[in-house]
């Protein structure tokens, strides 16, 4: 897709991600590679109200080159596409389950959400490792959501939200998507004797899809 594409598409699903409430008010950031640098929703911008011409760019040492100033937490997405050369694009959300579950689990955690679904290894895949709870916009935390990258596609900020890769942005938005879905469960099946997928059915998962 062309930059101008990728700008229009975007706009589209940060849009569908805040009319169906995946983030509220200025809540949530995305980010997309590009071949000469990244685009970054504005600092203080509604997923729900982007323009296409005003979406930040970055060039490839992360340095805004053009549109409005790029979301204070341009070092999570520096972070995790730097980790995972193969990610095209990073979204953030603060998404009611899933950050219900960021303020249930701890890190070190190994499964805050289980295997339940077949959906949820495919889109989000093995592990979905807890990062320690560090001050909205605290450069801090980037080494070890760095760190965290290196082995998974998304990943809880704890107390936060998830934040999820993917090979291209509407892959990114699927998965943040599914991962929601997925918190959403693990909610209600809390306390219930619900059978999660096997070992040997996750790795069948993994071969087969990745």
């Amino acid at each position: 897709m062309t930059e101008g594409e990728l700008r229009g598409l975007l706009v589209e699903l940060g849009a569908s991600l805040f009319a169906r409430g995946y983030s509220v008010g200025s809540a949530g950031n995305i980010s997309v590679r590009l071949p000469d640098g990244f685009l970054m929703t504005p600092t203080n911008s509604s997923l729900g109200r982007l323009e296409a011409s005003r979406i930040s760019k970055l060039d490839g040492g992360w340095r805004h080159v053009g549109g409005d100033k790029p979301s204070k937490e341009v070092f999570m997405h520096r972070a995790v596409l730097s980790a995972r050369p193969e990610a095209g694009a990073v979204v953030h959300l603060h998404s009611t389950h899933a950050t219900a579950i960021s303020c249930l689990a701890r890190p070190g955690d190994a499964e805050p959400i289980p295997p339940l679904t077949p959906y949820f290894v495919m889109r989000v895949g093995r592990s979905l490792p807890v990062v320690q709870y560090y001050r909205p916009g605290d450069a801090a935390m980037e080494a070890e959501i760095h760190a965290a990258a290196l082995g998974a596609r998304a990943m809880l900020l704890a107390n936060h939200g998830p934040v999820v890769s993917g090979k291209s942005l509407l892959d990114a938005v699927y998965a943040a998507e599914e991962l929601e879905e997925s918190a959403r469960l693990a909610l209600m099946l809390r306390g219930q004797a619900a059978h999660g997928l096997t070992p040997p059915q996750v790795e069948d998962l993994l071969a087969t899809f990745g």
